[in-house]
């Protein structure tokens, strides 16, 4: 098989907290305000990366948003200096002080949406910025986003970016955790599956207690200006949003011709099938029935978020958190399903507990990335994770990243400068120029 995908991972920001910013994830409201590790979560996402790079797979990194993002904070009338912005808004306005501080940009599934060459009307790699609006902590990231992905997808003979969507409701767009690329090989066409959660003109069917944070609308706009050639829309099923599954990935997943989703995921599961079946030439798909495993199980191992990944032969890997062998129901499941002759060959599970507990699992912290091996010759060569990258960031993150961290810390403003420094020494070490405002003020040091 020509060509691969690789996974460029989120690292984990400084200030990464437990603020319960996301209505809808059950984790992340469930959990705020218990203080974090943003060291231990750093040091997770890093252990990931590196024993997949170890397995052969192309792994990337991306480097996190500065954060608290100060210039946010001036946009909603807090002026002086950093240490007086940061002070005012957290007697005047604490949850906008610990929105604007989020380390969410950590889930890296969220950042765009990539149709590879194989799929788009002009043969390159097409990145679409998410615009996130249904979370304000969210949708402060697009910016910040492009200029990261611009400085590692640099060639304009290979690669394609597009802003974000317009902020609005109609256009709510989640990236790539709402979608999934179906193929017989890396560099063939493909088919790619937009799930949305309701449409947002004209429709009817939709969700009664969560928000139905990605439309129709806004999955034809990415399409179309990717110049995708084979697109299948469906909806989510809205039951299993209100019941926490706030993102498709979070109930499928899918890799070449591999469907792994729980019978629960899809509005009019039977015909979805069948239309990828006939687009490919032969879909294989694991259903995961209710009796088996609840969305309920599903959504509190988060079996489904997470990573499908070729083993070679014609068979799969999954990369599972360790929530997944603690609910029993899960890990029988996967013990049966390995027993039988199918798809999946293996297992591998991973303590991503800091992340987890904010929400956000193995499929959350990865943007997948399907190359031609000219293609992934274009990117960036930094910020492949080898041995001695991998040695590097370990040790960064242990100068610059706290053991703990609560919301009554972000107004510290010595945080905000152990942020600053932080990022400046990742992005030499990455390579990757000034792609921070902080970095071209007067002062800064490139």
């Amino acid at each position: 098989m020509a060509g691969c995908e690789a996974n460029f991972d989120g690292l984990v920001g400084p200030t990464h907290h437990y603020g319960g910013h996301s209505f809808g994830n059950v984790a992340s409201t469930g959990n705020a305000g218990q203080p974090a590790n943003p060291r231990a979560a750093a040091l997770q996402g890093l252990a990931k990366m590196k024993a997949l790079a170890d397995l052969g797979y192309r792994q990337g990194v991306l480097p996190p948003h500065e954060r608290p993002a100060v210039d946010v904070l001036r946009g909603f009338g807090f002026g002086g200096d950093d240490a007086g912005v940061l002070a005012a808004a957290a007697k005047q306005a604490p949850q906008l002080l610990a929105a604007a501080s989020s380390a969410s940009a950590m889930w890296v599934a969220n950042a765009a949406t990539v149709s590879p060459s194989g799929d788009t009307a002009d043969g390159r790699v097409h990145f679409s910025v998410a615009n996130l609006q249904n979370k304000f902590h969210r949708a402060i990231e697009h910016e910040q986003t492009g200029r990261t992905l611009k400085a590692i997808f640099g060639d304009a003979s290979h690669f394609a970016h597009h802003p974000a969507l317009a902020m609005h409701p109609a256009f709510g767009d989640e990236g790539a955790a709402n979608h999934t690329r179906l193929a017989r090989a890396y560099d063939a066409a493909g088919v790619e599956l937009f799930v949305y959660g309701q449409r947002h003109w004209g429709g009817s069917l939709a969700p009664q207690h969560y928000p139905a944070r990605q439309t129709l609308e806004a999955s034809q706009a990415v399409a179309r200006r990717h110049g995708v050639r084979d697109a299948v829309y469906v909806q989510q099923n809205p039951d299993v949003i209100d019941a926490g599954v706030f993102h498709n990935d979070v109930i499928s997943v899918g890799n070449l011709d591999v469907l792994f989703c729980h019978e629960s995921a899809f509005v009019g599961r039977d015909a979805v099938y069948a239309e990828l079946d006939t687009k490919l030439g032969g879909l294989r798909l694991i259903e995961v029935p209710a009796t088996k495993v609840s969305v309920d199980d599903a959504v509190r191992s988060y079996l489904f978020n997470s990573q499908l990944l070729d083993a070679g032969g014609g068979r799969m890997r999954l990369v599972v958190p360790e929530e997944c062998r603690e609910t029993p129901a899960v890990w029988a499941y996967l013990q049966a399903l390995l027993a039988q002759d199918g798809p999946l060959a293996d297992v591998r599970v991973y303590d991503l507990k800091q992340s987890m507990r904010n929400g956000g699992g193995p499929a959350c912290l990865r943007l997948r990335v399907a190359l031609t091996d000219a293609e992934a010759a274009a990117v960036h060569p930094g910020i492949w994770l080898t041995p001695a990258l991998y040695e590097a960031l370990t040790g960064w993150v242990g100068r610059h990243y706290r053991d703990r961290l609560s919301e009554a810390d972000l107004a510290d403003p010595q945080l905000l400068l152990e942020v600053r420094t932080a990022l400046d020494e990742l992005t030499a070490l990455l390579g990757l120029g000034s792609i921070y405002p902080f970095q071209r003020l007067e002062g800064g040091s490139r």
